[in-house]
C-alpha cells in the first residue's frame, strides 16, 4: 500500500511539472515572436519563420543572436538594416527610415521586459523610434545595453540608474537631446560608455569621475557645453572622445594612463598643461579646431608611445624649440594653421614613408608647405594683444559699475530697514516656521553591494556567449554525404575544408582538424568553450563542433569537426586576381576589407582572456561575403591545438615575451596581407625575394609604378598610399621590436581611409562642376 501511495505521489508530481516546464518554454518563444511582430518581422529574424524548434537552438549569426540559460533567454542581438540617424527625423515616423506609426514604444518595452533574465541586449539599426521609457529598468539583469543607431529621443531615462549590473551602455546615433544625466554615477559596473552622435547639452557631467572602472568614454558628435571637470581619478580610464561638443574651459588634469584623448573641435583654451608630459601610455592626442595658446610643449613630440599628434587649427604662437627631439613611434604630425614662426625642428623638416607632417598655414621660414608671411604672424599677435587689453578695460569697467550698483542697493536697504523697523514689536517677533527638508532619494544599499563586478574579457566583448552547439558525428556525416569529395572546399596544413548542409536547411562549412596528439574530451570541451566566445562581425561565426569518439570526459580525441557560417563569396586572394570590371576591388574597398580585418584581429588579442594568437592570418582566410564585408577563417586554432602552451615556461617574464613573440608573429603576417593588397597576390614560396629584391622600391615614384597593382595606383590618393605603404614597412620589419601594436596598425588603416574618402569626394565634386 505504502508502494502503491508513493508511486501515485511520484507520477502526479510528474504530471503537474511537465506542463510546468513546457509553459515556460512556450512562454518565451512567444515573447520573442511578439518581439519579432513589433519590430514589423524585420529580414534578420526571417529564420522564425521556418525554425520549427526550440529556438534557443538556432545558429547565431551575423544579424541575430540568441542564447538561453535553463530554459530562460539570456541573450538576444538583432541588427536590421535601417539607415542610422536620418537628418530629417523631427520625432515622427518617416517611411523607409523608421518603424511604421503603429509601432508603440511603450507596448514594445513591455513585452522586451517580460524577458526578466536578459544580460546581454542589443537592438540596433532597427528604426526603433519615440521616447525610451523608464521601464527599461525592469530589465535588471541587464549586463550589456546597446540600443544604437536608432530613432529614440527624449531623456536617458532616470530609472536606468537602478540597473546596477550594467558595465556597457551604448545608445549611439539616436536622438537623444536632453542632458547627460547627473545619476550616471550610479552605474558603480559601468566600464564603457558610448553616447556620441545624440544631440545631447548641457554640462559635462562631473559624477562620471566618480565611476572609477571606466576605461572608455564616448560623447563626441553632441552639444555639450561648459567646462571640463578634473578627470584624473578615473584611473582605469583609456580612451576619451568628446570631439565636436561645446567645450569651453581650459585643459583639466587628465588621467595618466590615457591611451587615445580626442577633444578636437571645441572651444577649449589656454595653454597644454605641462602635466600632459607624465601621460606615458598616450599615442593618439587630437587637440586640434580649438582656441589654444602658448607654444607647442616640447615634451609631446616625445612622449615614449606617442604616434598621433594634432595641434592644427589653434592660437598658438611663437617658435618651437630646436633642435627637437620626436619620439620613434611618431608617424603623424600636425601643427597647421597656427601662428608659429622660426625654424621648423629638423625631425619635422619633411615628410617621410615613417612621418607624416603637416605644418602649413604657419609663418615657418620655409618653402615647403604653405607658409604666410612673417608680418601675418606678428599682426595677429598684435591683434590677440590689443584684443586682450580692451578685454581688460571692459573688465575693469564692469567691475567698477558693479560695485557702484551694490553701494546704492545697500544705501537703499539701509534707509528701507530704518522704516521697517518701526513697525509693531510683534510683526518682527513672529517666529518662523520650520521647514522640512526632503532628504534626497538614494539606490538601495544592498544593490549596490550586490553589484557584481565584470571581469575584464567580459567588458572588451566576450559578453556572455554560451557553449556552442556539439553536433554528432552522423549529422555532419550526412551533411556532407560521407565527406564527399565534390563537396571538398579545400585542404590546407590543419585539415580538410568541407561544405555541408544541415538539417534544417543551413548550409556551413565544415573544418577536419586534426590534431598533432590526443586530448582528453574534457580538456577539449573546455578550449572549444573558449573559441565559441570568439565572436565579432569580421570573424566567420562558429556554430558548433563534434570530436570524433564517443565524446566522455575521460577518452581520448584525435580529430575535431569545427562547424562554421558558410560564406560564400570567395577569398580576398581570388579577389585580388579578378580582372573582370565589376569585381576588381577598387583602392579604398581594399582599405575597408583590411579595416575590418584588423578589428577582429585587435579583438583576438585583447578582447578575451586568454587573448587568441597565431591566427593563420594570410589573403586566403579572408572571405566576403555577398555584401563584400570581410570575415577571417580559421582563426584560434591554436587554443585547440595547443600552439601557445608549447611556449609556456613556469617563468612569468618568458610567458610576457612569448606572447608578445606571437602578437608579434600576427602583425608579421598581416604586413604580408597588406602587401599583396599594394601589388597582388605573391607566388607561393616567392615571399622572401620579394622583400629581399623589390621592398625597396616602394621607396621611389619610379619603383612604386612598376610593382604596385596598376589598379591601387589609379584609384589611390598619394597620401594614402603611403600611409598604408608605411605601416606596411613596419610590420613586416625583420627587427620585431619595431614592428607596431595592432591598435596602431588599424588607426594608420582608418587614417589612410579617411584620407582617400575626402580625395574620392573633391575628385567628384570636381568631375560634377
Amino acid at each position: 500500500m505504502g508502494s502503491l501511495r508513493f508511486f501515485l505521489i511520484v507520477s502526479l508530481s510528474w504530471i503537474l511539472f511537465l506542463p510546468c516546464t513546457h509553459q515556460l518554454q512556450t512562454s518565451q518563444t512567444q515573447i520573442l515572436l511578439q518581439i519579432r511582430k513589433h519590430l514589423e518581422f524585420p529580414s534578420s529574424l526571417e529564420v522564425m519563420n521556418t525554425f520549427d524548434g526550440d529556438l534557443c537552438n538556432v545558429s547565431p549569426s551575423r544579424n541575430m543572436t540568441i542564447a538561453c540559460q535553463d530554459n530562460v533567454v539570456t541573450e538576444l542581438i538583432i541588427k536590421g538594416d535601417k539607415p542610422a540617424n536620418f537628418r530629417g527625423f523631427n520625432g515622427f515616423p518617416i517611411p523607409n527610415q523608421t518603424l511604421s506609426e503603429r509601432f508603440s514604444m511603450d507596448s514594445f518595452v513591455t513585452t522586451l521586459s517580460r524577458l526578466s533574465s536578459l544580460r546581454v541586449l542589443g537592438l540596433i539599426s532597427l528604426g526603433i523610434w519615440g521616447p525610451l521609457p523608464d521601464k527599461i529598468h525592469r530589465l535588471s539583469s541587464l549586463e550589456y545595453l546597446d540600443l544604437s543607431s536608432n530613432f529614440i529621443y527624449g531623456q536617458i531615462p532616470p530609472k536606468i540608474s537602478t540597473m546596477v549590473q550594467l558595465y556597457s551602455l551604448v545608445l549611439d546615433g539616436n536622438f537623444f537631446n536632453d542632458t547627460v544625466p547627473d545619476w550616471i554615477d550610479s552605474l558603480t559596473n559601468l566600464t564603457f560608455l558610448s553616447l556620441k552622435s545624440n544631440r545631447l547639452k548641457g554640462q559635462f557631467p562631473s559624477s562620471l569621475c566618480k565611476i572609477t572602472t571606466l576605461a572608455d568614454i564616448y560623447l563626441s558628435h553632441n552639444a555639450i557645453s561648459g567646462e571640463l571637470p578634473d578627470l584624473s581619478a578615473l584611473a582605469n580610464l583609456h580612451v576619451l572622445d568628446i570631439r565636436e561638443n561645446k567645450l569651453n574651459s581650459v585643459l583639466p588634469a587628465m588621467p595618466k594612463g590615457l591611451v587615445t584623448l580626442l577633444l578636437s573641435k571645441n572651444a577649449l583654451s589656454g595653454e597644454i598643461p605641462k602635466h600632459f608630459g607624465q601621460m606615458d601610455q598616450l599615442q593618439h592626442l587630437d587637440l586640434s579646431s580649438n582656441r589654444l595658446t602658448g607654444s607647442p610643449p616640447p615634451f609631446l613630440f616625445n612622449l615614449p608611445n606617442i604616434t598621433y599628434l594634432n595641434l592644427s587649427s589653434n592660437m598658438m604662437s611663437g617658435t618651437l624649440q630646436n633642435p627637437l627631439t620626436c619620439s620613434t613611434k611618431l608617424g603623424d604630425v600636425d601643427i597647421s594653421d597656427n601662428k608659429l614662426i622660426g625654424t621648423l625642428p629638423s625631425c619635422l623638416g619633411s615628410s617621410s614613408d615613417k612621418r607624416m607632417v603637416k605644418f602649413g598655414g604657419n609663418c615657418f621660414d620655409t618653402d615647403f608647405q604653405h607658409q604666410h608671411e612673417a608680418s601675418f604672424c606678428a599682426e595677429s599677435l598684435a591683434g590677440t594683444g590689443k584684443s586682450r587689453r580692451k578685454e581688460k578695460l571692459l573688465i575693469v569697467a564692469f567691475i567698477s559699475g558693479a560695485v557702484i550698483v551694490i553701494v546704492l542697493l545697500a544705501l537703499g536697504v539701509f534707509f528701507l530697514y530704518r522704516r521697517l523697523c518701526k513697525r509693531t514689536v510683534q510683526e518682527q517677533l513672529v517666529p518662523p516656521k520650520d521647514v522640512q527638508e526632503n532628504s534626497p532619494a538614494a539606490v538601495p544599499s544592498e544593490l549596490l553591494a550586490n553589484a557584481r563586478f565584470i571581469s575584464q574579457a567580459m567588458k572588451l566583448g566576450a559578453q556572455t556567449v554560451p557553449v556552442c552547439r556539439s553536433f554528432s558525428f552522423q549529422e555532419l556525416r550526412e551533411a556532407t554525404k560521407d565527406f564527399d569529395k565534390s563537396l571538398l572546399l579545400g585542404e590546407g596544413s590543419i585539415g580538410k575544408l568541407y561544405r555541408g548542409k544541415l538539417e534544417n536547411g543551413t548550409i556551413v562549412a565544415i573544418r577536419c582538424l586534426a590534431l598533432s596528439k590526443k586530448h582528453s574530451a574534457q580538456n577539449l570541451k573546455v578550449r572549444l568553450d573558449v573559441l565559441s566566445k570568439l565572436h565579432h562581425p569580421h570573424l566567420v561565426g562558429l556554430f558548433g563542433h563534434c570530436m570524433e569518439g564517443d565524446g566522455h570526459d575521460n577518452s581520448n580525441v584525435n580529430q575535431v569537426l569545427l562547424v562554421y557560417e558558410y560564406v560564400a563569396n570567395g577569398n580576398y586572394r581570388t579577389l585580388l586576381s579578378e580582372t573582370y570590371p565589376e569585381k576588381i576591388l577598387k583602392w579604398s574597398d581594399r582599405l575597408t576589407i583590411l579595416i575590418g580585418i584588423a578589428k577582429a584581429i585587435h579583438f583576438l588579442h585583447t578582447g578575451v582572456i586568454p587573448g587568441s594568437f597565431n591566427n593563420g592570418l594570410k589573403t586566403n582566410n579572408i572571405l566576403l561575403d555577398e555584401h563584400r564585408i570581410p570575415k577571417l577563417s580559421d582563426y584560434g586554432t591554436s587554443i585547440i591545438t595547443e600552439e601557445t602552451e608549447k611556449h609556456e615556461t613556469k617563468g612569468e617574464g618568458t610567458k610576457s615575451s612569448n606572447r608578445k613573440n606571437l602578437v608579434e608573429n600576427d602583425v608579421y603576417n598581416f604586413g604580408y596581407i597588406l602587401l599583396e593588397s599594394l601589388v597582388g597576390p605573391i607566388v607561393t614560396g616567392k615571399e622572401e625575394t620579394f622583400l629581399l629584391n623589390d621592398m625597396a622600391s616602394f621607396g621611389s615614384t619610379d619603383g612604386r609604378r612598376r610593382i604596385v597593382d596598376p589598379v591601387v595606383l589609379t584609384t589611390s590618393s598619394q597620401e594614402s598610399l603611403s600611409r598604408v605603404i608605411s605601416i606596411t614597412k613596419k610590420c613586416i620589419s625583420t627587427d620585431a621590436v619595431s614592428r607596431p601594436s595592432f591598435e596602431d596598425v588599424l588607426w594608420n588603416l582608418q587614417y589612410a581611409a579617411q584620407v582617400q574618402a575626402s580625395a574620392d569626394a573633391e575628385q567628384k565634386s570636381d568631375s560634377t562642376s
